[in-house]
């Protein structure tokens, strides 16, 4: 699975010493949802950004998302595991004055970093922690998935790290 090397960044969850783990129960799923979320996970699987898991502590729902373009977004209900995790303080950038910093300048560069989140990979004690049900199997995430509380932080560290050297 290519990404960037867990000994220079991988997200951590800082879940509270005190937190209960909760498991979701299973929501139903109507049969156009459930074959999308089969396909994406036949991605994700293939891919190597999912991993099964037989036994869980912290367990989410699978919740599916109508594109403009017609086509389902697979997303994943991290409510009560993001309810255990403080809020983490690292700075993002300033909109305005990276806008200023680019005023005054005739060349400009755009980066698209492909599927960016999913080039960092969890922790490995942090993996299971991101555990959802489907109507086959638990799968949780060996990358950083969209929904996780801090996941911005983290990418904007990892940008940081990079591009200051």
């Amino acid at each position: 699975m290519p990404g960037i090397d867990p000994k220079f960044l991988c997200h951590r969850l800082a879940v509270c010493q005190d937190a209960r783990p909760v498991a979701q129960k299973k929501r139903k799923m109507g049969d156009e949802k459930r074959k999308a979320a089969n396909t994406e996970i036949k991605k994700l699987l293939q891919a190597k950004f999912i991993r099964e898991v037989t036994y869980t502590t912290w367990l989410a729902n699978v919740v599916l998302v109508k594109k403009a373009n017609e086509k389902w977004r697979m997303c994943t209900d991290y409510t009560d595991l993001n309810k255990a995790c403080p809020k983490e303080a690292y700075p993002l950038p300033c909109i305005d004055r990276l806008v200023d910093g680019a005023s005054g300048h005739s060349i400009f560069s755009f980066l698209d970093t492909y599927s960016g989140y999913n080039q960092i990979r969890m922790h490995l004690a942090d993996e299971e922690k991101t555990t959802f049900i489907t109507d086959n199997a638990n799968f949780c995430y060996r990358v950083m998935p969209f929904g996780l509380k801090n996941v911005g932080a983290t990418y904007q560290r990892l940008m940081d790290k990079v591009f200051q050297g």
